[in-house]
């Protein structure tokens, strides 16, 4: 093992470390947090030889870019991008080898998606709370990786002795999401609330929604139709989960993030299904979306089939690395 420093020479709007969020922390009123695209993140991980839940770095919009002092292993993936390595093109959702000095520079498209995911090799060395190196703003815990930060990268990986700009490094089964240009289509469950408020399927249903700039890391708040409950009876407040369509008193629609409150006193009347939760990661304003709905064991099938991707990906990927004389490196997070 050895430390590598990567100098970070210019950073998103956003810039984080992240991973895919705590464990076990709801019930003392933490969020789950972590990446909000948690297929991306984990992919990127997969196609260096990480966990897929280990830290990386998580790039919102603008362009990152760093140098690092050593040859590192990394992956990018999420939205589309352009990747460059000392000015040369390179391709995402694939492995990587960057020599040392030279920049690494990735330019999210803006218009496809919202996000990008930077894995390296190895463990980097970010502060956790609670296990996990997500950020989490309202607890003082923010992760900010800035411009002209040195990030330091704990690797077993010394190079493959081979051409930067040769054959992708290796041939694997990468699961790349479509990010496609027109409305997304976001499948969502029906739930109890539903029932209160008569006719909001049908508007659901055949209308399109927009992504607003006020929305964030706790939720996404959309422009189009909604109806309200005939009632002002008061709701309980009750526990809400990651991806509840919410109905608050504005003339809006809510779909909660990761870092949502655990308890709310809206109607839901419905819960993204989980297959669909990374696009929504990836779903900034303007983003034009589209809700279609859908039973439980359906949802429970698409995830099933993407969760299969990704062992798929994990196994062909260990195999690759273990091959050549290194396995995955002990993630300092869960």
């Amino acid at each position: 093992m050895r430390t590598v420093a990567l100098d970070i020479t210019s950073t998103g709007w956003v810039t984080t470390f992240q991973d895919l969020g705590r464990h076990d922390t709801e019930r003392r009123g933490v969020p789950t947090g972590g990446a909000a695209d948690q297929h991306s993140a984990a992919v990127a991980n997969l196609l260096v030889g990480n966990p897929r839940g280990a830290t990386l770095i998580e790039s919102l919009g603008g362009e990152l870019a760093l140098v690092p002092e050593a040859d590192v292993l990394l992956a990018v993936a999420g939205v589309p991008a352009e990747v460059t390595v000392g000015g040369e093109p390179v391709e995402s959702w694939s492995p990587l080898v960057v020599p040392a000095g030279r920049e690494v520079r990735v330019r999210a498209d803006m218009g496809r998606g919202a996000r990008t995911y930077l894995a390296v090799n190895g463990v980097l060395g970010a502060e956790t709370l609670l296990g996990s190196a997500a950020p989490d703003a309202r607890m003082g815990f923010g992760q900010v990786v800035a411009r002209g930060a040195r990030v330091l990268l704990e690797t077993e990986f010394r190079g493959f002795g081979r051409r930067l700009f040769g054959p992708p490094l290796f041939r694997l089964p990468v699961p790349v999401p479509r990010f496609d240009a027109g409305p997304w289509t976001i499948d969502v469950v029906a739930s109890h609330g539903i029932h209160t408020i008569p006719g909001i399927r049908e508007v659901i249903e055949e209308a399109t929604y927009a992504v607003t700039p006020r929305s964030d890391h706790v939720g996404l708040r959309l422009d189009g139709p909604v109806l309200h409950p005939d009632t002002d009876t008061e709701i309980l407040s009750h526990g809400v989960p990651i991806g509840a369509l919410q109905i608050p008193h504005a003339d809006e629609l809510i779909v909660l993030g990761r870092y949502r409150s655990l308890t709310a006193g809206y109607p839901i009347i419905g819960v993204t299904s989980r297959a669909s939760l990374s696009l929504l990661g990836q779903a900034g304003p303007g983003r034009e979306l589209r809700f279609r709905w859908t039973d439980r064991e359906s949802a429970l099938r698409r995830f099933a089939r993407r969760e299969a991707e990704v062992r798929v990906l994990g196994h062909a990927a260990a195999e690759a690395f273990g091959a050549l004389g290194f396995t995955a490196p002990l993630s300092r997070t869960i």
